[in-house]
Parts: structure tokens; sequence; C-alpha cells
């Protein structure tokens, strides 16, 4: 009598997939700290280097520069070599970066260190390990990229926490070393674990004669991409806007950094449940209807912060805003994974990051630009609600561009 062979662990959507889906998480909970530290200190810096909001804002736009630019370059690097090696730069990256960002003098040094070193640093913990982990999954891979997404609003909820402690008791210098010191010693060892590649079967697609993954579409591929990058970007220009500038936002309106430091944390924990609920919805209609829906609920966020001062209303609104948004980047990977080669998955995946953490940098330059300027935040926020109805405009004409392939929509 013969024994029926075991099961293979390593297979997608497999256990072993879910073990490495849960120490993603983890790891882009721990690199988002890179994203999340320089907007929690900007009324610190502004106040030490004797400086404006637009200048302040500076430190900001560079990590988001750096930022964009490893997603891209690091996922070329993960198409070729895996995961491990850009998230063990990554620790070290950050840890040198939080050092020297605490020693700079002015705020140029601070933007230098802060965009070569802590936004390249946190790249690799953002849309290189969207990319590794969409290898491993096929029924649940919405929701698994909606997962690791979710780190980097983990991050969101559990760094201001930490740094608002350690303002309290130190300046913002002494909480950047301390910062370094935790990603250093964590990062590492968790990286060490996702040494196995992906499986063969996940990489085989792109070998099958369908230069599109598992869906067609009216467009070629480099207008696909083009498209994504340009809606990427102006998305999350509008997205910048509250998430960059609510602290900022608070403090002029008389509440102090506290409560711009909760509101942050409420719509990032908001962004959590969005971003899940928002890889579920993926696996059942496809990214593009999911990323319709979310920017357009973006886009009435919005529009509800513009009237709104008092302290409850600004909590309400951020609530709804977390809510609302929370899935809109992470839909982009599922996107290129259904319409675009699985073997060039990290570096178009990268390439489309790039281009929303760009929105990001640009957005939160210009909000303080056009504060500065008028003297208000509402201008601000209604060039954002311009910048999204591109990227609503966008995702129609995407949308209406598809044509999914019957039989390959009816085994999904």
């Amino acid at each position: 009598m013969s024994l029926a062979a075991a099961p293979d662990p390593y297979v997608q959507d497999g256990p072993y997939a879910w073990f490495r889906l849960a120490i993603s998480i983890l790891l882009s909970t721990l690199g988002g700290a890179g994203m999340w530290a320089v907007v929690i200190v900007l009324p610190a810096v502004q106040a030490d280097f004797g400086i404006d909001r637009a200048d302040a804002s500076l430190p900001y736009t560079a990590t988001m520069l750096g930022f964009a630019a490893g997603n891209y370059l690091l996922g070329r690097v993960v198409d070729r070599f895996g995961i491990v090696p850009p998230v063990i730069g990554s620790a070290f990256a950050l840890g040198a970066g939080f050092f020297l960002s605490a020693l700079a003098p002015d705020v140029w040094l601070f933007s230098l260190a802060q965009g070569v070193l802590i936004g390249l640093g946190t790249s690799a913990t953002f849309g290189p390990l969207l990319a590794d982990i969409s290898h491993w999954f096929l029924k649940r891979r919405g929701l698994a990229v909606g997962c690791v997404a979710c780190g980097n609003y983990l991050a969101g909820v559990l760094w201001p926490s930490l740094i608002q402690w350690s303002l309290a008791t130190s300046d913002w210098r002494e909480t950047y070393m301390l910062i370094g010191v935790i990603c250093l010693v964590t990062m590492v060892p968790l990286a060490l674990i996702l040494r196995r590649p992906p499986p063969d079967s996940a990489l085989s697609a792109a070998s099958h004669g369908n230069p599109f993954g598992q869906q067609t579409i009216g467009l070629s591929p480099r207008a696909l991409q083009i498209l994504l990058v340009i809606a990427g970007l102006g998305c999350c220009v509008a997205m910048s806007m509250p998430q960059v500038h609510i602290v900022a936002l608070c403090v002029d309106l008389g509440y102090g950094v506290a409560p711009g430091a909760d509101m942050i944390a409420l719509m990032t924990g908001a962004g959590v449940i969005s971003r899940m609920s928002s890889g579920f919805i993926a696996d059942k209609i496809g990214g593009v209807k999911t990323l319709l829906i979310g920017s357009v609920l973006q886009c009435a966020a919005l529009f509800l912060f513009v009237p709104v001062e008092g302290l409850a209303s600004l909590y309400v609104v951020s609530l709804i805003f977390g809510l609302s948004q929370g899935g809109i980047v992470p839909s982009y990977a599922v996107i290129v994974r259904e319409y675009l080669p699985a073997r060039e998955a990290g570096q178009r995946v990268g390439l489309v990051i790039m281009s929303t953490i760009l929105g990001m940098a640009l957005g939160g330059w210009l909000s303080g630009w056009i504060y500065d300027l008028t003297g208000s935040y509402q201008a601000a926020f209604f060039n954002g609600i311009a910048w999204n109805l591109l990227n609503i405009s966008i995702m129609v004409f995407i949308l209406f561009s598809g044509r999914p392939r019957p039989s390959i929509a009816a085994g999904r």
C-alpha cells in the first residue's frame, strides 16, 4: 500500500505563505518609521531650525523622493536577487539615517539624511515587499497584498504614539536615535527568515503567451503603465494633505501637537481596516474597481475637511478619511499583477508605487506652499480634490478599456 505524498507547505496560498505574510507585515511596520517620524516632529524641527512651514516640509518631501526612487530601484533588485538583500540594506540605512538626522545642524543636512538614507531605507519595506508577497498567493493575492500594505499604516498607528511619548521625556534628536536603534536590531533577523525563493509556479505565467497576466485590456503595456503612474501621482497628492499637515493644522487651530498625532493614528488605524477589506474586495471584483471605489470615497472625505475646525469634527473626518483611502495604494499592486508580467512584478509595482510616493512628496510640499501663500489650509484641500478627480477619471477610463477573459474569470 503506497502512502499519499504529503502536501507541499511551500505552494502558493500554503502554510509557509501565511507565515511569510506575517513576517512581511512586521517588517513593513518597522520600516514604516521612516515615513511617519518626520511628520510627527515637523513642528519641533521648524522651531529648532527657525524656518517657515514650507521649508519645514522639505525633509518630508526629501524622504518621499528617496522612498519613491527606492521602490522602483529596489523593485528591480527584488526581481533579480530576492527580497532579503534589500531589506537588510534597509535596516542599516534606517539606522544610519536616523542617527545622522539627529546630528544635523540645519534643515538642509537633515533633509539630505532623510532623503538618501531614511527614504531609501523605508522603500524596501513597501513596494518590494508587496511584489514579493504577491508571488506567494493566488486565490488570496489581493488580501495578502493589502495585509502587507497595512504594515505601513500600522507604523502610522504605533510609531506616532512612541514618538509622542519620547518627545514628552526628551527632544526630537534623542527620539530619532532611539528609532534608529530599534530598526537596526529588529529588521535584520526578520529579513533572514525570508530567504526562501518564490515557487516556480508563481513566475511561470510570463511564459504562457499572455503578456497581460490574468486579464486583457485594450491598451498596450506601456500605455497602461503610464496611466497607472499618472493615476498614482494624482491620488497621492490628494492623500498627502491630511496625512502630512494634520498635526500642523491642529497646532494652528490651538489644539497642540497631541491631538494631531492622535488623528494620524486614527486615520492610519482606520486605513488598516480599509486595506484589509479592500484586499478582500479586490479578490472578488478586481483591482481597478476596488481602486475606483476608494478614490471616490477619498475625494468625498477631502470635501468634508474643508468646513470643519472643531476638535471633535476633525477626529470624525480623520476617521472617515482613513476608512476611505487606505486601500487605494495596494490596489495598484493588484492591478499590475492582474494585467502585467509576473517576472517583472518588482519593477512594475515599484514604478507605480514610486509615482504614488512622488505624489505624496509633491502634495506635502505643495500644501505647505499654498498655506504660506494664503495663510489657510482650505485652498490646499481644494488643490487635493482637483488631483483626486484626475485619478478618478483615469481609473474610469481603464475600467472601460478592460476586457476580462471569460475562461480565466470563470476559473478564479
